[in-house]
């Protein structure tokens, strides 16, 4: 199962919920599988949906889900000891790793080979870590929300990029059609 997939698999939890997605083509698949105002598409900062996402929740009650890739993790791993030092309840981040580097062509990382990242995010202190097959992704997502505390998922899956269209729409739409449904 590749990331497509599980974005497929999750598009009914995510429905209606402030969602930050990683730069590049988890954005364009989440945009064309799944688009919606509440979704905010990371066009050129790699490393930080899990930042911002955090930020979020921090800011404001509604739930947020920050999906991230393992990259981007290991490109700010930063986040994690910021997360787990920052408790937001309403905060899920859901690393779907794959193994590489998927929107600039697969490249293997590190947490494809010793580094798992669900024992990095656990030793920076985060509180509940979870990890799952990418088949359990639904189902573990669904119970952190269910849960209300702040939740780091580690889902492992698949490397591979479904061929999607670019996000053609402007960068300032994106920010204020996602601003409007943060106010909502």
């Amino acid at each position: 199962m590749i990331r497509s997939e599980i974005l497929k698999d999750i598009a009914p939890i995510l429905n209606g919920r402030l969602v930050v997605c990683n730069i590049g083509i988890p954005s364009q698949e989440l945009h064309a599988i799944h688009d919606q105002a509440s979704n905010f598409y990371m066009l050129g900062t790699m490393g930080l949906a899990s930042s911002i996402g955090l930020g979020l929740a921090l800011s404001q009650p509604k739930t947020v889900i920050a999906i991230d890739g393992d990259g981007s993790v290991l490109t700010n791993l930063g986040t994690l000891p910021t997360i787990a030092n920052n408790v937001a309840d309403n905060f899920i981040l859901l690393i779907v790793d794959n193994g590489s580097y998927g929107s600039t062509g697969d490249q293997p990382t590190y947490a494809g080979m010793k580094t798992k990242l669900e024992d990095v995010a656990r030793a920076c202190g985060c509180d509940n870590v979870i990890a799952c097959q990418a088949e359990e992704t639904g189902k573990t997502l669904q119970a952190a929300i269910d849960n209300g505390k702040q939740t780091v998922i580690v889902c492992k899956c698949d490397s591979g990029n479904a061929k999607m269209p670019v996000i053609t729409m402007d960068p300032v739409t994106i920010r204020d059609r996602f601003m409007a449904a943060v106010r909502a």
